[in-house]
């Protein structure tokens, strides 16, 4: 699964146009009075205003080689956000590696190097790294429905975990990450976990979806 393009929500939206433009120098797509899109690798990230809007979590994949790398470069510009005193996660059951720091609107969000991709790169580590959005944070009270709308609809797998606290849907380059928000928090920070709204196109095989996560509702359909 690849996921093409993420929209989210935001109370700040000069705030996150400055975070995303001028701290992490994302390429700017195009911007008006309720909306700024910027390009991130493979994927396209749209930031709208709303007046509800509430905190997120999403990954973004960078080459395999590059934590070590990409955590200097975040910290030129950024705080980290440890786990405990790690700057660094060691996911040893995925074979990947994050980093994670906030965003303008304080959504948690993650560098992550999956060795499983073999996707290493010789070229020095910089915004132009940033390889696709490749996951977005799905908190529910319900896993199984939303698996089970994703799976029939769009044929995706679990790639891990199960239906009680934490399951991620989907494969290496595009993950729901889908967890029951009244037993689990967002890791590492131990925050609240909300249903917050987004919208994204998703490609599978050759087949691409519109899917939309509302007040904790998910609607898929072909695009």
């Amino acid at each position: 699964m690849r996921i093409e393009e993420l929209k989210i929500y935001t109370q700040k939206l000069e705030e996150q146009t400055e975070f995303y433009k001028n701290v992490l120098g994302l390429k700017l797509l195009g911007k008006s009075h309720d909306q700024v899109t910027f390009k991130m690798g493979e994927s396209i990230l749209k930031i709208t205003y709303s007046a509800t809007a509430q905190p997120y979590h999403f990954a973004i994949n960078i080459p395999s080689n590059k934590e070590l790398e990409s955590l200097e470069w975040l910290k030129q510009r950024l705080d980290i956000l440890k786990d405990g005193d790690s700057e660094i996660v060691d996911f040893v059951s995925w074979n990947a590696k994050a980093i994670y720091f906030y965003d303008a609107d304080q959504n948690i969000v993650e560098l992550i190097a999956r060795k499983n991709l073999n996707n290493t790169s010789n070229v020095v580590f910089d915004q132009d790294s940033f390889l696709e959005i490749s996951e977005i944070g799905m908190p529910t009270t319900n896993i199984e429905d939303k698996f089970t709308q994703l799976n029939t609809k769009c044929e995706l797998e679990i790639f891990d975990g199960s239906f009680e606290r934490f399951c991620a849907i989907g494969d290496e380059n595009g993950l729901f990450i889908s967890i029951n928000k009244e037993i689990k928090k967002w890791f590492p920070t131990n925050e609240l976990a909300y249903s917050s709204n987004f919208e994204t196109i998703i490609m599978v095989k050759e087949n691409r979806y519109k899917v939309d996560f509302k007040d904790d509702r998910l609607f898929v359909d072909s695009y």
